[in-house]
């Protein structure tokens, strides 16, 4: 790349971050409605992970605007997500509490690191070994997870159990030990949020209101003229868990004696985020109407982690409520996204006061709606009846997300997706004979199940040619049996490399057509393959004669071995003529 190619792809970038006048308010409008809307749901996506509500918010601050200068997509927002944050706190729940804050740097710094190397190596193709049953098996486990995790806060009820399922069968066991004011609080915050949801006009700001209505319910009932108040003084708030400083975040620097430790787990939430921002990216389209760069946008959200890893946030990932509360906002450019940095940081240093009164169970409700809204309801239907490997994949994912720490239950539906699909690719083979007409394409049917003598038969092979699709493919090969003088024509077209079980399959079917004095020929053999067939030694049994090489023109390999079979079966007469396969397909 020359200097004047460099300078000018500089330019070029300069000129897209340059904030458009014309977007400029609409932009900021957005920003601030993100801003002030995300700033509860950041500090309850914190809580999931064990750690300070603030970090939540210091994530917003850094994350948002970091991935938004350096992602290929316009309006993807990469902020807090449930998912990562249920992640994150399976893994910080197994340090204590002292040091959860050191091991939260070092795995957002690996969470980023990771994502930052798949976008710089060009690893988006990666994204389509994901299959969406996987993904639905486990963004529906961690709903599920999100929705019983909020359990504790709403009830006040504190298990002894660290399974959330377990949490959650605990706390029925135990009803009558819930906090009824907590529980209180939390239920008409459920109820307020429910009913903004379904206005309109109000539902975009419908967590934002029911926050601030729980909180100035909280105020009055604890003054100390109200004769409850000490009743609900002891439903607990965002402040008796930490003070939020009026200060910008500090730097934080990682802990690296932890990186051993972390890394598998920072792999798997890298995953988590890397698919789940894919998804958000390419079902966003940029202004120009183009999808954005979906390795681009792996590094867009690795810059973002490891800028967050400095001020000690939680892992943030591409987020779909965010875009779409950017976009239905108004915003018109990746600035809508950069100034919500600038509005979470004046929230923090002019309004700390006011979040410190938020109460505990008005979040664990925000959160169990994010939770149901995160319920992938239509994707499962669709999985489930896609067909039985789907539902399996679908079904076991799920509960593993909600048996296992989340780290090893995307790796387990991972795993489990390749090794089924391949199983059932390795087993999908399908053999039919070519009956050649007199004019037109050939006449597809069932294979004979013994070959006739002196005649030549067309087979034709769909699927696949490795393993135990090779062995399938021999039982269905028609038998040799007593016949004399038989040709099997096996139309190879665009078969490219091939195993050893379907090489050793060819040399058997070979030396049995030719211990009955017929013969074996291959049709629109690749180049690669005849390479193949040729240092096993195949080629030389076969005989290079009856090995017929694809062409750019459809048919003609096979028109050249069917009048190379008539020739030597001396059937021009009686049999099929070389003039009727002219226009037969391979």
């Amino acid at each position: 790349m020359t200097d004047m190619t460099r300078t000018q792809r500089l330019r070029a970038a300069t000129r897209r971050l340059k904030p458009d006048r014309g977007n400029l308010a609409s932009d900021l409008v957005a920003a601030l409605t993100f801003a002030v809307v995300n700033v509860p749901q950041a500090m309850g996506h914190a809580l999931l992970a064990m750690v300070n509500p603030l970090l939540g918010i210091y994530t917003l601050m850094v994350a948002v605007p970091v991935g938004a200068l350096f992602s290929s997509s316009v309006f993807m927002n990469v902020s807090t997500t449930g998912a990562l944050s249920v992640a994150a706190g399976v893994v910080l729940l197994e340090f204590p509490a002292g040091q959860r804050a050191e091991a939260l740097i070092v795995l957002v710094l690996l969470v980023g690191v990771i994502q930052l190397l798949a976008g710089l190596f060009r690893l988006g193709f990666v994204i389509r070994f994901v299959s969406n049953a996987v993904m639905t098996g486990f963004l529906n486990g961690v709903a599920v997870l999100i929705i019983l995790g909020q359990l504790s806060d709403l009830t006040g009820y504190q298990s002894s159990f660290s399974n959330r399922v377990a949490q959650a069968l605990d706390l029925l066991l135990h009803l009558g030990k819930v906090n009824l004011q907590a529980t209180a609080v939390g239920l008409l915050t459920l109820a307020l949020i429910a009913a903004l949801l379904w206005h309109k006009a109000l539902q975009r700001f419908a967590f934002i209101i029911a926050i601030a209505v729980a909180t100035v319910l909280m105020v009055l009932l604890t003054l100390p003229a109200v004769p409850t108040a000490a009743q609900f003084a002891v439903v607990p708030t965002v402040g008796g868990i930490s003070a939020i400083p009026r200060e910008l975040p500090q730097l934080a620097l990682p802990q690296l004696s932890l990186v051993l430790s972390l890394w598998l787990p920072a792999l798997s939430i890298a995953i988590i985020g890397l698919v789940q921002g894919a998804g958000v990216s390419q079902g966003t389209p940029n202004p120009d109407g183009r999808y954005p760069d979906v390795s681009r946008d792996f590094l867009g959200q690795g810059a973002a982690n490891m800028a967050t890893s400095l001020v000690g946030g939680i892992p943030a990932g591409g987020s779909v409520s965010g875009t779409a509360l950017i976009v239905g906002a108004g915003g018109r450019s990746r600035w809508a996204n950069i100034f919500v940095g600038l509005f979470v940081a004046l929230i923090v240093l002019l309004a700390g006061p006011l979040v410190e009164r938020v109460p505990m169970p008005a979040l664990a409700a925000l959160l169990i709606v994010a939770g149901i809204q995160g319920l992938r309801v239509e994707q499962a239907v669709m999985a489930w009846k896609t067909g039985r490997i789907s539902r399996m994949v679908m079904l076991a994912t799920f509960l593993a997300t909600l048996a296992i720490p989340l780290q090893f239950a995307v790796l387990f539906g991972v795993a489990m997706s390749i090794l089924l699909t391949t199983i059932r690719q390795s087993n999908k083979v399908v053999v039919t004979e070519w009956v050649l007409q007199p004019q037109g394409f050939p006449l597809e049917q069932p294979p004979p199940r013994r070959l006739p003598s002196d005649r030549l038969t067309v087979l034709h092979v769909y699927g696949s040619l490795f393993f135990a699709a090779a062995r399938n493919m021999e039982e269905m090969l028609p038998a040799v049996g007593d016949a004399t003088r038989s040709v099997v024509a096996i139309n190879l077209r665009g078969k490219g490399e091939i195993g050893s079980t379907f090489v050793t399959v060819l040399q058997r079917y070979a030396q049995a057509l030719q211990a009955r004095q017929g013969k074996l020929m291959l049709v629109g053999v690749d180049p690669q393959m005849r390479d193949q067939l040729a240092k096993t030694g195949v080629l030389k049994l076969i005989g290079d004669e009856n090995v017929f090489v694809a062409t750019p023109q459809l048919g003609e390999a096979l028109n050249q071995a069917v009048a190379a079979a008539n020739a030597w079966l001396g059937q021009t007469a009686g049999g099929v003529a070389p003039d009727s396969a002219r226009q037969a397909k391979e």
